[in-house]
């Protein structure tokens, strides 16, 4: 019988540690990273995805939702050498703007009024290179109308990802790339996965169209908008998969499902928003060692008839069921500062975008630390979940 989801916890960093990651990786059938949406707070995914590629833990399978579907074009459509470039590339056109309040002192008061100025401007005039207001206001629009449906344009997204992105490359089956939307009509999530059809600008802009402020996308006659808004963390595709794989996974998340109690409306905000897009991974988790124990105990039924009795599709399932799935999940979540408020996902700042690519780099480095980490499981465990932050079991 398989042992319960487990969450390890982080007790101890050795700084001095130098695992050979690209070792411990090879151990395992696929590599994956998975990436939350979550807006301005996706360039600490750069920061995450950066130390791993130092530590030579390059994924081969990357799934994203909203802005982590963004990250995760530019990453699989770009040759290894100018990914982080990249990256980098398209967080500083969406933080070009510079502000007064830019040359204050770095205290929490400062950064805070900072940030809120920060995101007042991209309330009123949009992000570089991701998206505009609407003239007129869609209000004003009448039923049917162009641009009657969300508050921005988004079209300079797709000139962005058509400068930033080779999307030659990125389907070219060197890395698979699965992004979570919503068919509208139906509220359904979906996942445009490019293991069975080929993707472009309009797969990734339909992840990232959350309404109302962006306008849903239109792909093969079926309009779509943003993954997040049915499931924020696309893990479950890939525990839905059928391949009994090893799967090391670094899933990372920009909402967190733990927090304080709210002592003011900014905090109850900042809270209903870490809670509605926070990962649902235990619920995941559980769901896929209930799966797995009962295809064993499915494999136990089926030793019990003779082998010249059982069904073609009773063989290949015993055949399936005789290799052991296993997941190893590394769970890194974005910890929001004391002077962030719920506007800090749509808070594009330079300053915040530094101060986000350099924590993902720095939690992923502490994480990668805990080598035993990286390990495949053991012959009882399924699933596993580590995660650097927690200090108490789930």
């Amino acid at each position: 019988m398989t042992g319960p989801t487990q969450v390890r916890d982080a007790n101890y960093f050795d700084p001095n540690a130098t695992p050979r990651i690209d070792e411990i990786t090879a151990k395992y059938d696929r590599v994956a990273l998975i990436l939350q949406g979550g807006g301005a707070l996706g360039a600490y995914q750069v920061g995450v995805y950066k130390a791993l590629g130092e530590a030579g833990a390059e994924p081969d399978w990357i799934s994203g939702v909203s802005i982590g579907a963004i990250n995760a074009a530019i990453i699989a459509g770009n040759r290894p050498a100018d990914r982080i470039d990249r990256l980098e590339q398209f967080w500083s056109t969406v933080s070009g703007r510079t502000l007064w309040s830019d040359h204050l002192p770095e205290w929490d008061v400062f950064r805070q009024f900072r940030n809120r100025m920060s995101a007042m401007l991209t309330l009123t005039g949009g992000a570089p290179g991701f998206f505009a207001p609407r003239q007129p206001n869609p209000w004003m629009l009448p039923p049917g109308a162009p641009g009657a449906t969300s508050f921005y344009d988004s079209n300079a997204l797709r000139e962005t990802l058509e400068k930033l992105v080779d999307f030659d490359i990125l389907n070219n089956g060197e890395k698979r790339i699965s992004l979570g939307a919503v068919k509208v009509r139906t509220g359904n999530l979906t996942f445009f996965d490019s293991a069975n059809m080929r993707l472009g600008p309009e797969h990734v802009m339909a992840s990232g169209a959350l309404p109302p402020g962006l306008p849903s996308v239109k792909i093969d006659g079926e309009d779509y908008w943003d993954g997040g808004l049915v499931s924020n963390t696309p893990l479950q595709h890939l525990l839905a998969q059928e391949q009994e794989m090893k799967s090391l996974v670094f899933q990372v998340d920009l909402f967190s499902a733990r927090g304080m109690l709210p002592r003011d409306m900014d905090d109850v905000l900042t809270r209903q928003k870490d809670i509605l897009y926070s990962s649902r991974t235990r619920q995941n988790t559980d769901s896929y060692r209930h799966i797995h124990d009962l295809k064993l105990q499915l494999r136990e039924a089926l030793k019990r008839i003779p082998p010249d009795q059982l069904t073609a599709l009773e063989k290949i399932q015993l055949q399936r069921s005789s290799v052991p799935a296993s997941v190893n999940i590394i769970h890194l979540i974005y910890q929001q500062k004391t002077y962030e408020s719920q506007a800090k996902d749509y808070e594009f700042s330079e300053v915040s975008m530094r101060e986000h690519i350099a924590a993902g780099f720095e939690d992923t480095r502490k994480t990668l630390h805990h080598g035993q980490w990286l390990e495949p499981l053991l012959t009882d465990e399924c699933i596993v979940v580590h995660d650097v932050h927690r200090d108490e079991a789930e």
